[in-house]
């Protein structure tokens, strides 16, 4: 199934690169019960240059990726290319495609 991003990627990378230096679970700065939602909306139009310099240096896939990529074939969805492609850069194993079983054809009633 192809998962579809609400947000676009700079701003994704922006709100990541905002809360892992916020968040106690990044190591950030603020308390362990400290929520920190509020200041990364905040904070979020200040990273964006960041983050688009982030993008691009993804311009050029890593020989992996490129593998990753060629490996599900011309006919792949290119959501899942891109998904492969990135898993690849990070390391990490693909992850498993489930075919959707074809619908069990509709019974016809015989001529007769």
């Amino acid at each position: 199934m192809t998962h579809i991003a609400a947000t676009s990627p700079i701003e994704r990378i922006a709100r990541v690169l905002v809360a892992h230096a916020l968040s106690p679970n990044g190591h950030g700065d603020a308390e362990p019960d400290e929520v920190v939602s509020i200041e990364v909306n905040e904070r979020v139009p200040e990273e964006l240059p960041r983050a688009a310099a982030i993008l691009r240096s993804l311009r050029e896939a890593s020989q992996e990726m490129v593998t990753a990529g060629n490996a599900l074939g011309g006919s792949a969805d290119a959501a899942d290319i891109w998904d492969a492609m990135v898993r690849a850069a990070l390391g990490e194993k693909p992850r498993t495609m489930t075919v959707e079983a074809a619908p069990a054809p509709i019974p016809t009633p015989l001529a007769g």
